[in-house]
């Protein structure tokens, strides 16, 4: 699906839920400077229009968790929490065809914005689905909760990550979640029930300091110069693996990257401190404790005063975004969705909420 010519921004023709999305689509929630004030007041109004009660949660100084609720017809039972994210990873307009925020349908249909993909589509698709099972006059048992959070491009620190601490979680009373999966190329639809568990390490390196003429022994470029050449090899390694075994996919080996390095104060000072964070992804077959014993061992190698930490912070949940026919794009240039896979993606939604929503109580649930 190359780009094709842009079509007309809006059109009597065009379906009130894809308007609805390239509505979204047009509102800049980039990093570093995500305008998550229209974001909420947007989904807010949305969620209104649905008549669903809104409640927001600040979880700490301009982050804002948003929840729009459709109660069920038996609140004590555990609830659906479909969830998503508001921000978005930035952009080299550069490499982009069109203008990544404002949501350029070209004549295939294909809708061109950050967040296309990654995840503004399933946040429309939810309510979408929503807006029509309220429409058919349906209510289901369970309560639905949608809730849209802040920062999650980033580590989901001051977004998720706080949230799931606070008592206006607790008091969703959350059985099953849905969160974002990933686009696919073919005719299928991937669910991820056992995804890559993601390790944002940061690894610090102290070492003896002094000026940049003499040469200093211990001194933590040395040892970070050690660390980085061991998860590097490793990177390799795994990346031979999967280059030398045809029956392996990505989702089978561990992806590990080099992401941020941070150190020194001028030219002429050698530091006594530097940082280099890595991200890793580990297969749901990797035992996580051999695996930090390795990374212990890694960082014990490089000598005395080398220690890291974990940067990372998740919530169990099914991922699924109903996207085929697709390809891989999120965090991508040109990052594009097409609207009839989108509005596909609300019937197989509307579909799925009502079979989860309508689950029977469960033996725990009385």
């Amino acid at each position: 699906m190359a780009p094709g010519k842009p079509g007309k921004s809006t059109g009597a023709s065009e379906d009130p839920s894809v308007t609805l999305f390239r509505e979204y689509l047009r509102i800049d929630t980039v990093h570093p400077k995500p305008d998550y004030d229209a974001a909420v007041q947007f989904l807010e109004r949305v969620g209104t229009d649905l008549g669903l009660a809104c409640q927001k949660v600040e979880v700490c100084q301009g982050r804002v968790v948003l929840i729009l609720t459709w109660q069920g017809t038996k609140p004590h039972l555990r609830s659906i929490l479909l969830n998503s994210h508001t921000d978005v990873v930035p952009v080299f307009e550069e490499h982009w065809t069109y203008p990544p925020f404002e949501a350029v349908k070209d004549l295939q249909g294909n809708i061109y914005a950050r967040g296309a993909q990654d995840m503004k589509c399933v946040s429309i698709q939810y309510l979408e689905a929503i807006r029509r099972l309220k429409a058919e006059g349906k209510c289901f048992a369970r309560t639905i909760h949608l809730t849209f959070v802040p920062d999650e491009e980033v580590g989901g620190h001051k977004g998720m990550e706080m949230f799931v601490q606070r008592p206006e979680f607790r008091a969703l009373n959350v059985g099953f979640a849905l969160d974002e999966g990933l686009a696919s190329p073919s005719d299928t639809y991937s669910v991820f029930y056992g995804e890559k568990s993601p390790w944002w390490i940061k690894v610090k390196c102290m070492g003896s300091p002094g000026h940049g003429s003499r040469f200093i022994s211990n001194t933590a470029a040395e040892k970070m110069h050690k660390v980085i050449n061991s998860f590097l090899a490793f990177r390799e390694s795994e990346k031979q693996r999967l280059k030398s075994d045809s029956s392996l996919t990505l989702g089978d080996v561990t992806s590990l990257n080099l992401t941020m390095l941070e150190g020194g104060v001028s030219f002429n000072v050698v530091p006594s401190e530097m940082a280099a964070s890595f991200d890793i992804r580990i297969p749901p077959t990797v035992d996580l404790k051999a695996f930090e014993e390795q990374v212990a061992a890694w960082c014990r190698g490089a000598g005395d005063g080398v220690t890291y930490e974990f940067h990372q912070a998740g919530h169990p949940a099914i991922g699924f975004s109903p996207m085929n026919r697709t390809p891989v794009l999120l965090h991508d240039h040109n990052e594009f969705l097409n609207e009839q896979v989108f509005l596909r993606g609300i019937d197989i939604y509307a579909h799925l909420l009502a079979a989860l929503a309508s689950v029977p109580p469960l033996p725990a649930e009385g």
